[in-house]
């Protein structure tokens, strides 16, 4: 089994296997497609409840007590608007990592059909993919409850541009990614709470979807930039409120090189799974 999975860590790769990598990934990604169009619903609505109450609290609630040019810098009618990306953000992590996450667990500790995929001749880093396309998705499906609702809200069709939905992929990329190399690597449900409750809930708090980073001391400024969420939320905010000359740019790179860093690290972890 391990020298079928040396796609990566014990030979060349070469050009002509992108096509076999593509195809490969793409399978896994139907087999995850076949389960979650199911559950389609379900999928959608999970990860909208927690963005509802934050915009309901913070965005109507506390944003009512908040007037432009309190601490909040950028084109913003009100504190609804400066969080709503945010909350696009926010949703597409959640969902993301936390279905990736417990897809593979289930599979793994509780189905037992994870070891007939580690048997197939697939390469590791298509395995990797096809379970990221699914994390992918997931977190397309949450996140467009919360476009939906943020469309309602504002009537700011910024919300659906280009730039705007490509962060909003890388951002999925990034956290599905993340999902499925904690789905290899705990050992029962209760560590994938420690790691929701270690990672993802301060960088829920901490990723600029609440506040702008540019208004920190320099020390939580440095810590703060080191979360992905932090570029994903500051570049969608931007995507929509703000005018291309002002856009972040270095936020697509960053992104992406995460995601491509997470990928390697996810085929690595696959060529090594012994389930």
């Amino acid at each position: 089994m391990t020298s079928q999975k040396a796609f990566l860590w014990g030979k060349r790769f070469q050009t002509k296997q992108f096509p076999l990598l593509i195809a490969d990934s793409l399978t896994v990604f139907w087999g995850e497609w076949l389960k979650l169009r199911a559950r389609i619903t379900q999928v959608a609505a999970t990860g909208l409840i927690s963005p509802l109450i934050y915009i309901l609290a913070f965005g109507l609630g506390l944003g009512s007590s908040i007037r432009p040019g309190s601490g909040i810098t950028g084109n913003y009618d009100n504190y609804l608007e400066f969080i709503l990306p945010g909350m696009v953000a926010l949703s597409s992590m959640t969902i993301s990592f936390g279905g990736t996450t417990f897809s593979i667990c289930g599979e793994r500790l509780f189905s037992k059909t994870f070891e007939e995929m580690l048997l197939a001749p697939i390469n590791p880093l298509a395995l990797h993919i096809g379970k990221m396309l699914a994390g992918i998705l997931r977190g397309l499906m949450t996140s467009g409850s919360v476009i939906l609702v943020a469309l309602l809200f504002t009537g700011n069709w910024n919300f659906l541009n280009p730039l705007f939905l490509l962060l909003l992929v890388l951002n999925c990329a990034v956290f599905a990614g993340l999902g499925v190399i904690v789905g290899l690597s705990v050992r029962s449900l209760e560590s994938v709470g420690l790691y929701n409750n270690f990672v993802i809930v301060p960088m829920s708090f901490l990723g600029a979807t609440f506040f702008d980073p540019s208004t920190l001391p320099v020390a939580l400024k440095c810590v703060v930039y080191l979360l992905p969420l932090t570029y994903a939320s500051t570049g969608l905010r931007a995507a929509v409120y703000s005018p291309l000359s002002e856009f972040p740019w270095y936020s697509i790179p960053i992104l992406l090189v995460v995601a491509i860093a997470l990928s390697l690290w996810g085929s690595y972890k696959f060529s090594q799974q012994q389930d």
